[in-house]
């Protein structure tokens, strides 16, 4: 999961959120209308547990869910 997006080293809770905003912003996936809102693309959608949409805050929980 996120190896895909933010590479497979370990890192801090911190930095995980630093590098998943670095690859929202590199591919253009926060919604342009509704900021709060960001758009999965395949990688992410497998982060966000299928979901096509979530908002900034659903995304910090159910990134938390892959870090153990």
């Amino acid at each position: 999961m996120k190896a895909a997006v933010i590479g497979d080293k370990p890192m801090p809770r911190t930095e995980v959120t630093k590098k998943l905003w670095v690859y929202i912003k590199k591919n253009g996936l926060q919604d342009a209308k509704k900021r709060t809102m960001i758009n999965a693309d395949g990688k992410l959608a497998a982060v966000f547990g299928g979901k096509k949409q979530v908002s900034m805050f659903e995304m910090t929980k159910l990134v938390g869910k892959h870090l153990g």
